[in-house]
Order: structure tokens, then sequence, then C-alpha cells
């Protein structure tokens, strides 16, 4: 018996290297751990597990399974972000980036084993049925999703178009399990959508940072600004609950209202290809050859029309991104909640037979040199939540297990601990604007747009966003 242990263990050993050399971890080996052992010991009770699972286990249990099970485990305990990607998982999360995929329109993530909807999707099953941003998800159907790898709670909630699903959801401020039938559908994200508001002021919401939205935004911009009679008097971006996506996306957007080259964002960690620097310019934006930079049809008033940004517990990595580029460079102010906290960076490695890892490589720093990781960005002009308000997350990356923690290189007097009342006095008095109070009481129906409208009259943020652009033009608010 301990020789075939000796023998499974060489087995296991050669399949280790073999990963390591797929993700090039080799070189890095010799740049940073040439003088230290490989962990025998730890190998060896790797090793024996695998025999005993293999020998004693109550059923058989394939080779692979054991094998991805065990690099599933090794990559979930390292962050809430780090993940295996199979070969199904791969292919959506491609195919998701370009917009469209079947599912239920949720942006999740995994909290003590349950499902933690980070946001849900503008125009989506999950948004339509009333999940909110916050939701702890704990069945699918008639299964428990504790023990669940988020990969297969994700997979079991994609599905054909048309087929039911039944979410059980414990919701803060609920005394009883939430219990919502969806249908799925082919999710087509519209990521901008744009309008004038009235003569003077427009308003671009952008609820996912994808392949396009750069040059989608450029477009809608453009388009509003010819509409416009008269000069552009103020802008809103609305990033509310928009959990991120595609780093370049990010960029764009920033670029298209900071001057040419500023910097947008760093990063900074172990490997050299893990320090980036980018800058508003089209190299650090634009993706594949000889694509003709769309920010060029931006009228220059785009660079320094009045702007407000606004942001919620929803708001998360490439929003956080765009938010703390234009606010560290006094493009904008930013009014809201403070937001999600996500700033680390995961780089897809691609391995064989279709499958690639999700790996934490690096932290996300504003220009100024904030730490967005478990802080997030926080408003110029703090917009209070009440009790009601379920459209805000409430849990956020700090509280997340094994979460990065935050590593600031230039830590921001906004940021640093304080009453919060303080902090809010002190923005009343930097920009002579007081919000109005949010009302106590709301019909969440009435915050619904209308058909054929983006968004609500009753959108208290949003009056506020245009109430404070119009106290800074000098126009009277009706």
């Amino acid at each position: 018996m301990r020789s075939k242990f000796n023998q499974l263990g060489l087995i296991i050993v050669g399949a280790l290297f073999g990963v390591a050399i797929s993700l090039n971890y080799s070189a890095i080996a010799q740049r940073e751990t040439a003088s230290l052992p490989l962990p025998i010991e730890e190998l060896r009770a790797f090793t024996e597990v695998f025999g005993r699972v293999k020998s004693d286990y109550v059923e058989p249990v394939e080779d692979k399974k054991l094998i991805t099970e065990a690099i599933n485990g090794m990559l979930t305990g390292l962050d809430p972000h780090s993940a295996y990607l199979d070969q199904e998982a791969f292919k959506e999360m491609q195919v998701g980036t370009q917009g469209e995929f079947g599912g239920l329109g949720i942006e999740v993530g995994m909290e003590d084993g349950f499902v933690r909807v980070v946001s849900p999707i503008d125009d989506s099953p999950a948004s339509r049925a009333g999940v909110k941003a916050g939701d702890l998800i704990v069945k699918l159907d008639e299964t428990s999703v504790k023990g669940m790898t988020l990969n297969d709670a994700v997979k079991r909630m994609r599905g054909k178009p048309n087929t039911p699903i039944v979410l059980t959801i414990v919701r803060k401020g609920e005394t009883k399990p939430i219990v919502l039938t969806l249908t799925r559908a082919v999710i087509k994200i519209q990521s901008v959508k744009s309008k004038l508001l009235e003569p003077g002021y427009a308003y671009v919401r952008v609820s996912q940072f994808q392949e396009q939205t750069g040059d989608t935004l450029a477009r809608a911009v453009e388009r509003m600004f010819k509409e416009n009679h008269g000069p552009m008097k103020g802008m809103v971006l609305d990033l509310r609950n928009d959990p991120g996506g595609l780093l370049n996306g990010a960029v764009a957007v920033s670029a298209a209202f900071l001057p040419k080259d500023a910097l947008v964002v760093y990063t900074d960690g172990r490997t050299e290809d893990a320090k980036m620097k980018l800058n508003a310019s089209p190299e650090h934006y634009l993706r594949g050859r000889n694509k003709e930079d769309f920010l060029k049809l931006l009228p220059k008033e785009a660079k320094t029309v009045p702007m407000v940004v606004l942001v919620n517990g929803g708001s998360a990595s490439a929003s956080e991104i765009v938010a703390g580029a234009l606010q560290d460079h006094d493009r904008a102010v930013i009014m809201g909640q403070q937001t999600f906290g996500k700033g680390s960076v995961q780089t897809i490695l691609p391995l064989g037979n279709n499958t690639a890892i999700k790996l934490t490589t690096a932290r996300y720093y504003t220009p100024k040199g904030r730490s967005i990781q478990a802080k997030g960005i926080t408003p110029d002009i703090p917009l209070d939540d009440f009790a009601t308000d379920r459209t805000a997350l409430k849990l956020r990356e700090a509280d997340l297990t094994k979460h990065l923690t935050e590593k600031a290189v230039v830590e921001s007097a906004a940021e640093k601990p304080g009453d919060k009342a303080e902090a809010a006095a002190k923005s009343a008095l930097k920009y002579r604007f007081t919000p109005a109070p949010r009302p106590k009481v709301v019909d969440e129906k009435t915050l619904v747009p209308e058909p054929g409208e983006i968004v609500s009259p009753n959108d208290y943020e949003l009056n506020q966003a245009v109430a404070f652009l119009k106290s800074r033009s000098g126009t009277k608010t009706n």
C-alpha cells in the first residue's frame, strides 16, 4: 500500500508541476522562490488524502473530479474573486463580456457559502422579478446553494431561454424568505442609456462595462449635444448598481471626459505584468488593431461640461475606477453612497482544453494613489440611505469572507475614519449645496420608469444631481 501511495505521489507532484508550467509560474518561481524548498510534507498530505478518497470513499470518484475540486478549493480559498473556469464557465465568461448570454441577469458573489446578489442587470428577468442588490440566494429550485461553488450556482441559474427557476431569497428587513419564480431569457445588455432630461441637462446611464461601452457612450453624448438647443449646462453619469466589467471600457468612459493622456488608473502586483499605468489615450482603451478612435466623435465641450457621477453600494470595480479617476482630477462631483470597494484585478489565465483560471493578480489605485480595495470611493456629496430603500447594497467587499485588505499608497483625508455627519457638513460647505431630505416613505412602484422611459421623475438621487448642477449654473429649480 505504501508503494502505491509513493507512486501516486509522484504522479500528483508531476501533475502539479504541469499545471504550474501551463500557468507560467515557473518563471515566477525562479524570480521569487528559487531559494525556497518544495513543500514536500504538504504535497505528501495531499497525495495521501487523494489516495484515501480513491480507495475508501463511499462511492467511486473520477480522478478528473478530484483534481478539478482541488483546483477549485485552491483558488476559492484565496479570495472571493479567484476561481477555476471549466469549459462551460470559460465560454460563458467570454460571451458575457460581449453583451449577450442566457440566464437571469444577476451579478453575484459568494458569502458564507451562499450566493450574494451584487447587482441585478437592468431590464433582465431578475430586475423585473424584484431581485435586489444585497439579497442572499439560499436555494435554487429545491436545492440549497450551501456547499456549491460560485461556478456551480451560476451554471444552475443559467439555462435555455423560457425555462423557469425558483429562487429562495433572504433579504435584510424581511422576517421570512422570499420565493421568486423567474423565467430565463437571452440577456442582451444595453450597457449605455441616455436622454436629455431637459434643455441643457444630459443623462447617461452605464449599467455594465463591455467591449462596445466606450463607443456607445461617445455616440450617445454626441447625439445629445447635437439635439440640445443652446449650451450644455450639466451632465449626470449614472453608475449606480454598475457591477463593473472590462477594464478598457472603464478607461474609455473616463477618457471621454478627461484631458488626453491623463492618468485614469494604475495597478500594482507582484509581477511586472501586474504593474500598469492606464491613461486617457487610444492605445489604452481601444481593443484590436486598426481601430478608429471613437472618442473623436465627442464635442470638445464634453471635456468641460459640469458633471455629477451617481454611485451607491452596488457600484463596483470598473465603475469605481471611473468615479475615482473623475474625482481625483476634479472633473466631476461624486454623489450618492459609499461604493462597493472591489479594487482587485482578476487576470484570466487560459489553460489547456479550453479552461482557465481567474486569478487575483493586482490591486487598483486611483490617480492620486488611493486604494479602492475594501474601501471604495467616498462621495463628495453623500446622500443618506433609508431603511425601506433596498436598492442600495448593504454588504460590501470588506464584509466578504477572505477579502483582500486595502493597501493604500496615499491615504485620502476624505476616506479616514470619522464622523459621517461632519464629512457631510464639510461637503455641503465646500460645494455650497445641501441635499433635500429624502422622502421617508416611498412607493417603490413609483421609482420604476414608465414604458419607453429610462428614468423615473421620483428618482431622488437623480433629482439631487440635477439640482446641484442647476445651483452651479445659477438656474432655478422648480
